[in-house]
């Protein structure tokens, strides 16, 4: 009895040890002696306020892979965008200097070489290239000498196109909230079957929304089809130049000048009371979004006009909706100034200076802004404060504290307004600055496709394990059944012998 107790226990301990064995062998692992090796890629967004550098890391094993690349580090010099140096020689160039310099240091030397750099740049230099593409053209060449003097393999500088940048924003968020496909278990790549979120993108000179739809795009110039991962996206995308947030201020300042005559003082409804500046004429209409508004008569570019605050929130929010235009429309509905768009479906994710505008709200007012109403009474709370009471309610942002009302009027228009967002879909939008730990924008979605990291197609199964496992896996399944037919053998030969033993006794 005991021996037959041997016989059964065996071949039930290999197969306990074989699913042992498999399991443990499904585990990636690494080397915890040795990181693995990383591949790294660094997108400069030029934009039209400042120029950020982002740092990005994926497994060097996996460079056609998908879902893998992550945010290594970021920099945020002092200074303007690219575009502000105009006239500066060499000044663009130098302003990259900091965090290409940190590059160096984040980035492993022995990598340096195979790192592709990309630098794009957004609507600060689309609106140079509209002024002076000659200055547009030499500022993106001294950059790109600047880059090609570090030992990493530069890709490139270009301008981006406002459906560029739209999309490329999109394609980050989604693939941050790992909307297209999420690793799961055992090394499988799954769609997750989730609907995709907008992008709502608030810039220094322009702003951007992209969205899935089914509607008909009426204006192919917003329309654009991608294929990711298998599965088809037709988008509505469109860029509104010259309604970024810096831009926004100058064109909402160069209306009240020409509504109040072109004298030397001029009354700002969205800057609080006991806030003042002066400055030249000059720096008003030196815009390409402003130049059509400049005085026709006796106008000194170094004449000085004294701005001064009187922080109504009604004369406010009148004239930032004039800088709008919803008077006709060409197709069947429009946002505003005769742009074509179908009706917002779906969660959105706001980032950028919208993020910023969101939080200041909900810190200094304590009202959580998640409906049109809500947004309202922050904003008309805000635009009813004194300089002195804004300063005691957030000193650390003196310097921008005079520009949070028009701001906040100006995002209210635009989403109720403009992009048709009402008490049901307003709730939709979450306000973010990251995604996990990756900073929100274009420049991780420019990276991924210029560097082919988005396949078109469907990603099957992809491999879990280094290739010593997956040998080690396969050797070890040939070895089970072998071994369980030379017992099934052993035991047939035993019962064999027995028997002739008994039949001879």
């Amino acid at each position: 009895m005991a021996k037959q107790r041997r016989y059964i226990f065996a071949p039930v301990a290999l197969v306990l040890f074989g699913i042992v064995a498999i399991f443990l062998l499904t585990i990636p692992t690494e080397d915890l002696t040795e990181p693995p090796e990383c591949m790294y890629g660094i997108v400069l967004d030029a934009g039209s306020s400042h120029t950020a550098m982002y740092i990005y890391k994926w497994p060097a094993d996996k460079q056609n892979g998908t879902g893998v690349v992550t945010q290594h580090s970021e920099c945020h010099p002092k200074g303007g965008g690219i575009s502000s140096y105009v006239g500066q020689q060499g000044a663009a160039g130098r302003s990259l200097q900091v965090c290409l310099d940190q590059a160096m240091q984040d980035i492993p030397r022995a990598r340096h070489h195979l790192t592709p750099v990309y630098l794009g740049a957004t609507a600060g230099m689309r609106l140079l290239n509209i002024s002076s593409p000659v200055q547009s053209a030499q500022v993106l060449q001294e950059v790109g000498h600047k880059i090609q003097s570090y030992p990493f393999n530069y890709q490139g500088a270009a301008i981006l196109s406002g459906q560029e940048e739209g999309a490329y924003g999109w394609v980050t968020v989604n693939y941050l909230l790992e909307n297209f496909i999420k690793y799961g278990f055992v090394g499988r790549w799954l769609s997750p079957g989730r609907q995709t979120v907008g992008a709502l993108d608030f810039g220094g000179a322009s702003t951007q929304i992209t969205f899935v739809t089914k509607d008909e795009v009426e204006d192919e110039r917003d329309r654009m089809k991608l294929r990711l991962y298998g599965h088809d996206y037709s988008l509505y995308t469109h860029s509104f130049l010259c309604y970024g947030r810096d831009q926004v201020l100058k064109r909402l300042l160069a209306h009240l000048v020409t509504a109040q005559g072109h004298t030397g003082t001029v009354a700002h409804p969205c800057f609080p009371a006991g806030y003042s500046v002066t400055m030249k004429l000059g720096t008003l209409f030196d815009s390409p979004c402003t130049v059509a508004q400049t005085p026709s008569y006796s106008y000194n570019p170094q004449a000085t006009l004294s701005v001064k605050g009187t922080g109504d929130y009604d004369h406010c929010l009148g004239n930032i909706t004039e800088i709008f235009s919803f008077h006709s429309c060409p197709f069947s509905q429009c946002s505003f100034d005769k742009v074509f768009q179908p009706n917002v479906s779906g969660s959105f994710m706001a980032f950028s200076a919208f993020f910023y505008i969101h939080q200041f709200l909900q810190t200094t007012t304590g009202i959580p802004v998640t409906t049109p109403a809500q947004l309202e009474e922050a904003a008309h709370s805000i635009c009813n404060m004194s300089i002195n009471e804004m300063l005691v309610l957030a000193p650390d942002q003196e310097p921008r504290l005079q520009d949070f009302c028009a701001a906040s009027v100006f995002t209210k228009v635009l989403f109720t307004r403009g992009y048709g967002f009402d008490e049901i879909s307003f709730p939709h939008i979450s306000f973010q600055k990251k995604a996990g730990d990756a900073s929100v924008g274009w420049a991780l979605g420019y990276m991924l496709s210029l560097s082919s990291l988005l396949p078109g197609e469907s990603v099957g199964l992809r491999k879990a394990l280094k290739p010593g496992a997956w040998a080690a896996l396969l050797f070890l399944f040939v070895l089970l059944p072998a071994t369980a037919l030379m017992y099934a053998s052993l035991q047939a030969c035993r019962r064999k012998k027995k028997g002739s033993s008994d039949t001879a006794s």
